[in-house]
């Protein structure tokens, strides 16, 4: 297992990213953020767990609006429309794991609901545990549906804990998603972030 150590630089999350040769044929580097994004997330929910969860599917900070990211990507699938928003981040371990409890606590919690966002629309929220690799320390995901009268989206929300760094992955689609976009990003990335944790520690 990863064990804290120093804080990475920015060149080095940098390092730890994924790239859209991770994901295989068909991923590119985004060319601008989806555009369901605002059309469908932005939205709010009376349960406070449930409107906070939109929140942060929507900022895509569930660690805390005071630290930015170390570094962060965003690659787009181009022939079934999905978006991927992938951040590092560092905070204390307690941190993360407290947020990694609250989403573990979310199906039960906010398993359905009713949002709505401007002028009234509704949309019909619902919100499934999600299976992950064996990556990090700790993990939690959640697969998030939004129902709207013209369109149905779907977002994967996954965090993983290595010692004092975290991953955020966003996987959003308009279509039927892709599992293993998902599955690819958390194992290969969190390998990824394992080894330059090392090297870090090693030049220290």
């Amino acid at each position: 297992q990863a064990t804290a150590g120093p804080l990475l630089t920015r060149a080095q999350a940098r390092a730890a990213l994924i790239t859209e040769a991770d994901l295989g044929a068909g991923w590119e580097p985004t060319r601008g953020a989806a555009t369901w994004r605002d059309g469908l997330l932005k939205a709010g929910a009376e349960p406070p767990d449930c409107g906070r969860l939109l929140d942060v599917l929507y900022t895509e900070d569930l660690f805390g609006a005071d630290t930015a990211p170390r570094a962060a990507t965003a690659l787009d699938e181009v022939a079934g429309g999905a978006q991927i928003h992938y951040r590092i981040t560092s905070h204390r371990p307690a941190d993360i794991d407290t947020a990694l409890a609250w989403l573990g606590t979310l199906p039960d919690a906010c398993g359905r609901f009713t949002a709505r966002a401007d002028r009234g629309a509704v949309r019909d929220v619902r919100v499934t545990g999600l299976t992950l690799p064996e990556a990090g320390d700790a993990r939690q995901g959640l697969r998030v549906t939004v129902r709207a009268e013209d369109a149905v989206l779907t977002v994967d929300l996954v965090a993983v804990r290595l010692g004092d760094d975290a991953i955020g992955l966003t996987n959003g689609t308009l279509a039927e998603p892709a599992d293993d976009a998902t599955w690819t990003a958390v194992g290969t990335g969190a390998e990824r972030l394992a080894e330059v944790r090392r090297q870090g520690r090693a030049q220290v």
